[in-house]
Formats: structure tokens, sequence, C-alpha cells
């Protein structure tokens, strides 16, 4: 059955139902693997071939793959056909075409080995219609040793024609007295057998590698798409979430599976907050597999499928993942409190903006360099969009024209041997293109934080006002009860509404989950950092060298405040003499 990544936007559901044409990974057992290897990287065979890659590029390791593996089949004794290798096919967005293909191919490749830690060989590929952009990706089972295990024969060893090993001389001789054909001897101290692979890897055989596989490769699409359009959703299996039904026409039990999907998208909702509220992921699958998924296995074992229990089983868990959230939040409030107080969450603000400010500097200098790993004028459209929206005052312009010609007059005048220095230096680290996403990322980080706190200000106000309700007790306060229990109502209703908040504002940015977001967002600020340390890095070691380490936009803004500074002093002196002429 052909199942994986497609571009389902809706709430979160299990992938059951998306077969579609666009789905996007595919595996496949290979019996004859240096065949399909020649197929994949054949030009004569392939309509669009445009890069092969090999994290192995030597073909005799694919060919005593292949001869380690026949081996071991036929020692098996088992019927069918020899698994030599298996292939993945990896459907990609057709804008991935502008890639840089060596980078595109190299990037897929690698991360695969990275995680899964075996060799693969794989092709970049066009169908004939140039409509369904593609890799062919095979990959080893089985990992090189790295000290090959010989066994050496303490004896003469003797061996009849179906290569079985006998005891004796006389078992491999026929009636002229000589070594029957197809029988063989190994002499004293010779390699009898020689291994230099390890045995397969059972993870590859399980079912649960394919699904395992679909979320690797679309978080790892998600991370490089360009448009959001491009992103790409598949429900995890074993992510925190739990999946809705989906109710088809006619269905005699819509209003129990809808009441029932209700209950699974409070849960999700619950995790949406709990994610941003900081709780880690690990304690949220903890709490599913221990509440949830332990709970309604041993119900159903006990009592049958009865859906009033599961709801039953799902209200208790949120409750528990409720109290969970309060209390990491609660923490975090404290720290924050009589640790870090007021002032160094000014300065945390201070630098996020600083933060901000500096790649936005960054990516103005180098709008002009194109060093972007694949062809896109992305960048550039936005620049000058925001040129033609922007008004300018042209006292402002003019200011800024005279301060640009002395600064290109200073330029001028920079000696010979700056100048020959400065062609001599290595390109400015680039950032990547999930790297030049961090910024935006962060300000949807900050939306939902905000709206984390909103609900935390909600819920301690509900337990104030529950509080008051039980300790309002007389015959006298009836009226007081009903206005306390229609106020936690509203506040409740708010609540619930606000969760709902949390996968509406990641949407707007074509995530399909809040753990989605963070998962890109996480990646993100650890290659923004880098590309941050590998800037300074540069700055620090080609940066002094220069005539000035100032970039063109501060010495603009210098200029500019002389400028502002003599204009005042003027004015005053002006005053002064107008006011001595009185």
């Amino acid at each position: 059955m052909l199942r994986g990544i497609s571009p389902c936007r809706g709430q979160i559901r299990a992938d059951a139902n998306l077969q579609s044409e666009r789905a996007g990974l595919y595996l496949s057992t290979l019996s004859q693997k240096t065949g399909r290897i020649t197929y994949i990287s054949s030009h004569a065979k392939q309509e669009h071939l445009y890069e092969v890659y090999a994290t192995e590029p030597d073909r005799a390791f694919w060919r005593e793959l292949a001869k380690c593996s026949q081996e071991e089949f036929e020692k098996s004794g088992t019927n069918g056909k020899c698994i030599e290798a298996r292939e993945l096919m990896i459907a990609l967005p057709e804008s991935f075409i502008h890639y840089d293909h060596d980078y595109l191919l190299k990037k897929m490749v690698d991360e695969f080995k990275k995680s899964y830690g075996v060799e693969c060989f794989a092709a970049l590929h066009h169908n004939k219609w140039k409509t369904n952009l593609h890799i062919h990706m095979i990959f080893a089972e089985r990992k090189r040793l790295e000290q090959p295990i010989e066994k050496v024969a303490t004896r003469n060893m003797f061996y009849d024609e179906q290569g079985r090993h006998v005891r004796t001389k006389k078992e491999i001789l026929g009636g002229d007295g000589n070594i029957r054909k197809g029988c063989k001897i190994i002499k004293k101290d010779e390699v009898y057998e020689r291994k230099i692979f390890t045995v397969k890897d059972g993870r590859f055989k399980q079912e649960s590698f394919l699904d395992e596989a679909k979320v690797f490769y679309t978080d790892l699409i998600n991370q490089m798409v360009i448009d959001d359009k491009d992103r790409l959703s598949i429900f995890d299996k074993n992510g925190p979430y739990l999946a809705t039904k989906k109710i088809g026409k006619n269905n005699p039990k819509a209003a129990e599976i809808k009441t029932d999907n209700e209950i699974r998208m409070e849960w999700n909702r619950t995790v949406d907050r709990a994610v941003v509220s900081g709780v880690p992921e690990a304690e949220i699958l903890e709490l599913k597999k221990t509440e949830i998924t332990d709970r309604v296995k041993k119900s159903v074992e006990q009592n049958g499928k009865k859906p009033e229990l599961f709801r039953a089983i799902v209200r208790a868990a949120i409750l528990l993942l409720e109290c969970l959230i309060v209390k990491v939040m609660q923490k975090a409030m404290d720290f924050s409190e009589k640790v870090i107080g007021k002032a160094a969450d000014t300065e945390k603000e201070t630098s996020e903006e600083t933060e901000i400010r500096f790649y936005e500097k960054d990516e103005a200098i180098h709008r002009q360099e194109k060093k972007i790993p694949f062809p896109f004028n992305y960048y550039r459209k936005e620049v000058t969009q925001n040129k033609a929206e922007q008004p300018q005052q042209k006292n402002a312009t003019t200011v800024k024209k005279s301060v640009i010609e002395q600064i290109k007059a200073e330029q001028r005048s920079v000696p010979a041997e700056t100048k020959q220095f400065e062609t001599e230096r290595p390109p400015k680290p680039q950032p990547s293109v999930l790297a030049a996403k961090y910024p935006r990322l962060k300000e949807i980080d900050n939306r939902l934080k905000e709206q984390s706190k909103a609900i935390f200000g909600r819920e301690k106000k509900r337990n104030m006002l529950k509080k008051e309700l039980s300790e309002c007790t007389g015959i006298f306060k009836g009226g007081r009860r009903k206005e306390l229990q229609q106020e936690i109502e509203s506040i409740d209703n708010q609540i619930s509404n606000m969760k709902k908040r949390f996968s509406s504002i990641v949407r707007e940015y074509k995530f399909d989950s809040v753990q989605a977001f963070y998962k890109e967002l996480n990646v993100a600020k650890s290659m923004y950092l880098d590309y941050q340390a590998d800037r300074e890095k540069y700055e620090k070691i080609y940066g002094e060298k220069t005539t000035d380490s100032m970039s063109i936009r501060d010495r603009i803004r210098q200029k500019e405040q002389m400028v502002k500074e003599t204009q005042t002093r003027r004015a005053y002196q002006v005053r002064q003499k107008n006011k001595g002429a009185r």
C-alpha cells in the first residue's frame, strides 16, 4: 500500500486516507541492487538525471554487500528472493529544482546517514514531463565492520558440491580416487570464512520504519521550503497528539464520532499550550502513554469498546496535563521574579531586539550579495517592494546623499594595500534558508507565549472566583453565588476559545501544529546562532584589518547626527544673537 507525505492542512488526522498521487515517500526492497544502482545513475536510461551521490563511492563496496547478502540468504535456507538492500523514493516540492542540485541531494542523503548510520547511493530525477521532482535513494541494511572477522582453519577442511562441510577426504573423492567436480579443500591455516559486514539492522524490516521516515523527511523538507505553500504535513502516530476520525456521509455513528473528536481536539489544544509553556515533550509523551494509551488498552480488555469510558480517560489526562502546565509556568514565573527580576526581563527584551536588528542589518548588507545556495530572487523582491512603498522625505534624502558622497570620497582614499587585502578575503558567511527565517519564527513564538500568559492569568482569576464561591455560604448569599457561577462559566468559555487560538496562530504561517512549529524554531535558532558565531569569527579575523570596521549604515547615522548637532548649535547661536540685538 502506497502511503506517504501529503499536503493536508486541516485538523490533525491519521494519515490512513492520505494515499493521493502526491504522496511523497515510498519504500521497496531490492533483490538486484547493483543493477538498480546502474539504472538510476544512467543518463541513457533516465529522462532527466540531475545529480548522483554516494556516501560510499567505491562500487566494490556495493558488490561485496550484495555478495554477503546472497551468502547469508543461502545459509538461512529460506524460500523466496534475497533482499540485498532497500530503496526510498522521496518526492520533493517542485520549487526545490532551484536549489543547487549537488547541495540538495547531499543534504537529503547525508541527513539520513547521520540519523541511521548506513551507507547510501542516491540520484536526483525529474520525470518525463518535469512535474515530479524526486530522489531515488538506495541504502544498505548492514554496516561495514571496522576490522574484518576472519576464521582460520586449524586443520584441512573438506566441502562437497553443495558447499556443506564433511569430515573426511574420502567423502569428496570419486570412483577414480580423484576429487569430484565442485568439491574443494581448504588447507590448514587458510582463511575459510571472512565477514566484513554486520548482520542486517532489524528496524528497517519493521512497519514503523516507514512512518518514522515520513516524519523525518517531512520535517527536513519543511525546514528547506522557501514558500510556505510548499509545506507538507503528516500525522505522527508516536507524537503527543490524538488523531481525529473522519466522519463520512450517512454514517450512523456520526454524532458519537463528533463527540469523540471534540474530546480528542480538547487534548490536542492542551498539548499545544503545554508545548508553548515549556513542558518537555518527553513528559507529555509519557503522560499520554500512561494515562491514555495504557489505560484505554486496559479498559478495552476489561469492559470492551465503550466510547464514554474513553472520553472519561482523556478528560482525566487533560486535567493532569493542565496541572503540569500550571506547575511549569508558576515555576518559571517565580524564577523570573526572585532571581532574574525586572531588570533582567528588560535586558532580555533588549537583547532580543538587538538580535533581530543585527539580523536586519546583516540581511540588508547581503541582499546585494547573492550567496544563497540556490538561484532565488526572493529577498531582492522584498527589498524592491519595501523601497517602493516607503515614502522618502526630501530633506533626509539630501542629507543622506551628501553623507554617502563623503563616505565614497573617503573610500577612494583607501590605500592600495588595503584594497588588495579586501579582494583576497574569503566571502562572508551567509545564513541558511532556515537561519534566515529565525527572526520571523521568533515573532510567532512571542505571540504564542503572550497567548499562554493570558490564559494563565484567566485561570488564576477563575481559581480565585472558585475559592470565593466555596466560601460563599448562607441563605442570603444565593444571588452572589449565582453571579460567581456565571463569571466562572464565562471565563471557562474564554479559556476554551483562547486555547483554540494556538493552532490558529501557527496555521496562519502554514504550520500543521504547534509541535511542528517548535521543531522548526529550535533548529532555526541553532543554525542562526551558528551563523552569528561564524560572522563574529569572520569579523574578528578580517574586520580589524580594514580601515574602518564600522558599517556603512552606522557611519551614515554618525554623519547625520553630526549634521543635526551642527544645525542645532547654529540655530542656538542665531537666537542668542537676536536676543542681544533687542
